[in-house]
């Protein structure tokens, strides 16, 4: 059993607690990323979308998971448990110092997540409290206004990494 942190970073300008669009722990949020299969290393041809909202039972009636997935190449199941409660918005701190934020902590058995995707349903708020919601960030960028704080904000640069925990 090996633990994977989805961790998050970009440049925000005059911005800040970039996140998904209900909070780290949305259920409704989905995560799309590709599955590297541990045994036999086939990585799939699409993204999987991973939702805490979205829940199967175990084979072996002991609880339930997220994703039970078959390789299409060696034919093994593995499986992507989420666990909610780890994850924190990327301030503009983190920006500033260089720092991936934790996103989502996800128990892969079988599978190794990578390459996670962008897409809708991310909110952040200016520096002046100005909150932007229903973003897509799909086009690895966002740009817009901030009236209350007379200041043009962007969210750029996007970048995201697994990192195993233990």
């Amino acid at each position: 059993m090996v633990n994977f942190m989805l961790k998050i970073s970009a440049d925000l300008e005059n911005l800040t607690n970039l996140q998904p669009q209900g909070g780290c722990d949305d259920p409704s949020f989905p995560y799309l990323f590709k599955l590297k299969c541990g045994r036999c290393g086939e990585l799939s041809q699409k993204e999987t979308c991973v939702s805490l909202g979205d829940t199967v039972p175990l084979l072996q009636g002991k609880g339930t998971t997220n994703l039970v997935q078959k390789c299409k190449f060696c034919m093994r199941e593995g499986t992507v448990t989420m666990i909610p409660g780890k994850g924190r918005p990327l301030t503009q701190e983190d920006c500033e110092g260089g720092k991936f934020a934790p996103l989502m902590l996800f128990d892969c058995r079988g599978y190794e997540p990578v390459g996670f995707v962008f897409g809708a349903g991310w909110k952040v708020e200016s520096l002046e409290g100005t909150k932007f919601e229903g973003i897509d960030l799909s086009g690895d960028d966002f740009s817009e206004y901030d009236e209350k704080g007379e200041c043009p904000v962007m969210i750029s640069n996007l970048r995201s990494t697994f990192e195993p925990v233990k």
